[in-house]
């Protein structure tokens, strides 16, 4: 037996898929998480701007959108840290979600055999169980 059957093992079909979801699903926080973080800075710039504006003008208009934007801007602040509070929430519910149902061998029929023999098929441990009881 050559080294590469030695480390044969079951890799559960859900493994694959759940590695590139991990990936796209981290790329999408970051992706979603900078966007956020640019909002609020484009909007404390702008709120900074409009906020002179409405000092020098004392026009209702002016203050009236200050209040909008401090609101969106408040909103989005929630958003950022809701967004923290649901990949935290996610992690949490994949962790404990780790149960195979289906596992996929890589190999030939031998070496299915080989593995099935070297670890001792159930049916036969049951068998060799059930001799020993008699």
């Amino acid at each position: 037996m050559n080294e590469d059957e030695e480390q044969m093992e079951l890799i559960p079909a859900e493994e694959i898929a759940v590695v590139e979801r991990h990936e796209h699903q981290d790329q999408d926080y970051e992706y979603v998480r900078n966007n956020l973080q640019d909002i609020i800075e484009t909007g404390s710039v702008a709120l900074q701007g409009i906020v002179e504006l409405a000092e020098s003008s004392d026009h209702p208009r002016a203050y009236e959108v200050v209040g909008q934007i401090m609101r969106q801007l408040a909103e989005t602040n929630k958003d950022l840290i809701e967004l923290q509070k649901d990949m935290k929430k996610i992690k949490n519910e994949e962790s404990a979600k780790k149960v195979t149902q289906n596992a996929i061998f890589m190999g030939s029929t031998a070496e299915l055999q080989k593995f099935l023999r070297g670890q001792g098929h159930v049916s036969q441990k049951i068998k060799d169980v059930n001799k020993s009881n008699d």
